[in-house]
C-alpha cells in the first residue's frame, strides 16, 4: 500500500515528538518504512501547492502587509543531508548547521490573522540566488502572479539593501524595515558627512516625529522617514520607511511589532509540527517533508480559529486524549503493589 501525501500530512498533525520515516512506519498498519521513503522521493510540495491550499481562506485587506523573513531548520547533529550548510541562526545567536528557509507571511491588520503564502528554500549551490533575491521574486510574484492586495511590507535589518527598498518603492508599497546601528546615514541634508545611525542627535519633537534622512549609497533625491523606536530590553531600532504620512513613532512602533507574527509561525511549524525534524538525506524529502509541514500548519491554523484554540493546545489535546483513554482502560495494567 502507497502512503499519499494526505497520510504523511496526518502523520505530521497526528505525531507529539518524533517526525522520522521510521516513527511513521512503526506506528502505521499498512505503510513500510521504504514505502513512505518512496513517497518522499517522488512528491513534489512546491510553493504553488501552498498557495493552492490557503488562498481561499486568507481574509483579504487592501491596507494588508507582507512580511519577509528567514528562518534556520537545526540540522546541526547532522552529517549528510542535503541542503544543510553552515549559516547564522538568529535563535541560537551563533553559526549552525541547517536548512535555511525565506517566508512570506499575509497579514490582515485589521483582524490580526496571518498564514503563510510563499516560501523558498536557500540553497545557492543548487540556484545561485540569495536570500534577498528570493525575497524579492516572492514580492514580484505577489503582485503579478497572486494579484494580492497589500498596501505595505515589513522586514528585518539582513533585507533592508538598496535594491529590495527601491524596488518595493518603486513598485507603490510601503516598507518599514530596521537599520543596524553603524547603518550610514545623513540628517543634515549634505551639509555635514555621513554618521552612523546610532550617533545621530535627536530633538524631542524628532523623538516624537521621527525625521527624513539619506541613507548612503542611495540616490541624491531618494529621502526616507527615520524613526529611532524604543523596544523591550532597553534596546533601540532605527526604522526606515518610504511611508511619510507615517508622524508617530508609537505608529511606527505598531506597526513594525507586527512583524512579531512571523516568529510566531517560525515556532509554531518547530515545535508543533516538525518541520526541523526529518533525518532523510535528500534535497527532494526534505523539501517534500517541509512543504507537507506548512500544509498542515494551514489547516490547523483554520481549525484553531473555528475552535477558538490555538495550535499548541490541539495537539496536547490530542495527547490528553490519549491519556485518558490509558487511564480509563490501560494497555499496559499495573500489577498489584
Amino acid at each position: 500500500m502507497k502512503p499519499t501525501r494526505r497520510d504523511y500530512c496526518q502523520f505530521i498533525l497526528a505525531s507529539q515528538i518524533n517526525y522520522t520515516q521510521t516513527y511513521f512506519a512503526d506506528h502505521h498498519p499498512h505503510f513500510s518504512h521504504d514505502a513512505i521513503n518512496r513517497y518522499l522521493q517522488d512528491d513534489n510540495v512546491t510553493p504553488e501547492e501552498l498557495w493552492n491550499s490557503v488562498k481561499d481562506v486568507i481574509e483579504y485587506d487592501d491596507d494588508a502587509c507582507l512580511i519577509f523573513d528567514d528562518s534556520v531548520l537545526d540540522k546541526n547533529h547532522a552529517h549528510k543531508i542535503d541542503l544543510v550548510r553552515l549559516q547564522y541562526s538568529g535563535n541560537a545567536h551563533r553559526l549552525i548547521k541547517g536548512i535555511g528557509l525565506v517566508n512570506c507571511l499575509y497579514v490582515n491588520l485589521r483582524t490580526g490573522r496571518y498564514w503563510v503564502i510563499d516560501w523558498r528554500v536557500y540553497a545557492p549551490d543548487e540556484d545561485h540566488k540569495t536570500k534577498l533575491a528570493h525575497a524579492k521574486e516572492m514580492f514580484d510574484n505577489a503582485i503579478h502572479s497572486k494579484k494580492l492586495r497589500f498596501r505595505t511590507v515589513l522586514m528585518d535589518s539582513w533585507y533592508a539593501t538598496k535594491e529590495l527598498m527601491k524596488h518595493i518603492h518603486a513598485s507603490a508599497k510601503l516598507f518599514y524595515c530596521p537599520l543596524k546601528s553603524n547603518r550610514k546615514v545623513d540628517d543634515s541634508g549634505g551639509e555635514e558627512s555621513y554618521k552612523a545611525v546610532s550617533e545621530l542627535q535627536w530633538t524631542s519633537e524628532q523623538a516624537a516625529h521621527g525625521k527624513l534622512v539619506k541613507v548612503h549609497g542611495f540616490p541624491g533625491d531618494f529621502k526616507l522617514k527615520l524613526f529611532r523606536v524604543a523596544v523591550e530590553n532597553s534596546r533601540t531600532e532605527w526604522i526606515v520607511t518610504n511611508d511619510f504620512s507615517q508622524d508617530s513613532t508609537d505608529g511606527t512602533r505598531e506597526m513594525c511589532a507586527v512583524r512579531w507574527k512571523i516568529e510566531q509561525y517560525h515556532r509554531e511549524v518547530k515545535q508543533a509540527l516538525g518541520i526541523e525534524k526529518c533525518q532523510c538525506r535528500s534535497a527532494r524529502a526534505q523539501r517534500n517533508h517541509i512543504g507537507c509541514a506548512m500544509l498542515v500548519w494551514v489547516h490547523l491554523s483554520e481549525l484553531a480559529r473555528e475552535l477558538k484554540k490555538n495550535i499548541y493546545r490541539i495537539k496536547k489535546e490530542m495527547l490528553s486524549n490519549y491519556m485518558k483513554q490509558e487511564l480509563k482502560n490501560p494497555s499496559v495494567r499495573m500489577a498489584h503493589v
